[in-house]
């Protein structure tokens, strides 16, 4: 019941974002008039934002109990978002901006914390699952709403949209304290049979999370697949489809929603048929899907402009099904490979690394664009592609060298008289079992 008050908290966080997340650009550069460089300061502020967010909010959750940390967070958020509703010069929107970003990034570790404590090893990839499955619709919903009453001519015309998002962001907060009612506050998801890890400082816990092989490699994974797609689903590849394929705007809004819906009706599926698949397989394959669409794209530019635009909705179904496999492996392999007493931590590391990826994308992608190099962007993303296959490879060959207790994620009895394998297995489970939680489903 914890898991699916979970979602549940997060597709309606979703939901608020998405009545902000696609007017937002316009409303500050041309309804405001404060032109295009405060609008993309705006979104710049708001991936700062969530890249200072990230590693703080995921070392609070190691050390205090994650419900408040994501409850507190949300809070921040919705009082982020609402104050974009007084904000009458640039400079009061750019702050509110930061901390809405702040606040809502900062929640995702904690929430990623939570999924591990309150969900058991067999069911730990499909609640993440469910949970991407939730936010994707609460976004495309909130997203559709408020393009019923958000009028871009007008001053106040987002106040609506900042008000449903504040209310969203708030109304998730409370789901999650409700959730979290009579769930002990001090459970540990990561630490193996034993006294749990000493508290250590910022620096070596970074140093010990990438003294970890198979942690290099997913961060190189995180990073490739990120700028593979995530980096430029919001402007990226709206603006190469706008500026070389030629491809009407309706074509932008069909595509996201295509991407959506694939998700929604595929997700299911898809972790039914991958349950038992090694993580390191899996992102391969999402390596390959990402290669696959950017040649799609490619293809492209070489046809009418109304085909053009079909295969451009095409693509983001592509890449659809290749997050149907990249949002419910990810983040559990990330847990399971943490060193002990570091699940929050390492979680959010990853996630600033992401985040600041995924913020440096746009501008690349602008700068080729802009100077007219279309086959550079699309080369240099078919590359990135690539680059993520091979990581995933070497990942899939890390996951494999480790030990045999860790890869397949149940102890191993030693035979009797013979010393007990050593702790350094996976993280622990939520009952403080030798969890590799998602090893199991991951290695």
């Amino acid at each position: 019941m914890r898991t699916k008050l979970l979602i549940l908290a997060s597709s309606i966080g979703m939901l608020g974002w998405g009545t902000v997340l696609p007017y937002q650009y316009a409303y500050a550069a041309d309804t405001r008039g404060w032109g295009a460089f405060a609008a993309a300061l705006a979104s710049t502020l708001f991936s700062v934002g969530a890249l200072v967010a990230a590693p703080f909010a995921g070392r609070l959750s190691d050390r205090f109990n994650p419900v408040t940390v994501a409850v507190l967070a949300k809070l921040l958020a919705a009082a982020g978002v609402a104050s974009l509703v007084w904000a009458d010069d640039a400079s009061t929107f750019l702050v509110g901006m930061f901390v809405f970003g702040f606040g809502l990034t900062a929640a995702t570790p904690a929430a990623s914390v939570l999924v591990l404590r309150w969900a058991g090893h067999a069911d730990r990839r499909k609640v993440f699952a469910y949970k991407f499955t939730a936010e994707s619709i609460g976004m495309a919903v909130g997203a559709f709403v408020a393009g019923q009453f958000v009028d871009l001519s007008k001053a106040d015309g987002m106040t609506l949209a900042f008000v449903a998002a504040g209310l969203g962001f708030t109304l998730s907060a409370g789901i999650v304290q409700l959730a979290g009612i009579g769930a002990p506050a001090d459970a540990e998801v990561d630490v193996a049979a034993g006294e749990a890890e000493p508290r250590v400082g910022t620096v070596e816990a970074l140093r010990r999370i990438f003294a970890v092989p198979a942690l290099r490699w997913t961060a190189v994974v995180t990073v490739t697949l990120a700028l593979g797609f995530y980096a430029q689903f919001e402007s990226g590849l709206p603006a190469y489809a706008l500026t070389v394929l030629e491809t009407p705007a309706s074509a932008i809004g069909l595509a996201a929603a295509v991407n959506c819906v694939v998700i929604v009706v595929l997700q299911v599926v898809v972790i039914r048929l991958t349950a038992h698949r090694p993580a390191g397989s899996l992102l391969m394959v999402v390596g390959g899907i990402w290669t696959l669409s950017w040649v799609v794209l490619s293809t492209a530019q070489l046809v009418s402009p109304g085909v053009a635009s079909a295969l451009f909705v095409t693509t983001f179904g592509i890449f659809a099904v290749g997050e149907t496999m990249y949002a419910p492996v990810l983040n559990p392999l990330t847990a399971s490979l943490a060193p002990k007493g570091l699940v929050g931590t390492t979680l959010g590391t990853f996630t600033a690394i992401q985040t600041t990826f995924s913020a440096v994308g746009p501008l690349v992608a602008g700068a080729l664009l802009g100077l007219g190099l279309a086959d550079g962007f699309l080369g240099l993303h078919l590359a990135i592609s690539l680059v993520a296959v091979y990581g995933a490879w070497r990942l899939r060959a890390a996951l494999r060298s480790r030990p045999a207790e860790v890869r397949i994620g149940r102890p191993v009895t030693a035979p009797a008289g013979a010393p007990a394998p050593a702790a350094t297995a996976a993280p622990a489970g939520p009952a403080g079992s030798a969890g590799s939680a998602a090893v199991t489903a991951a290695a």
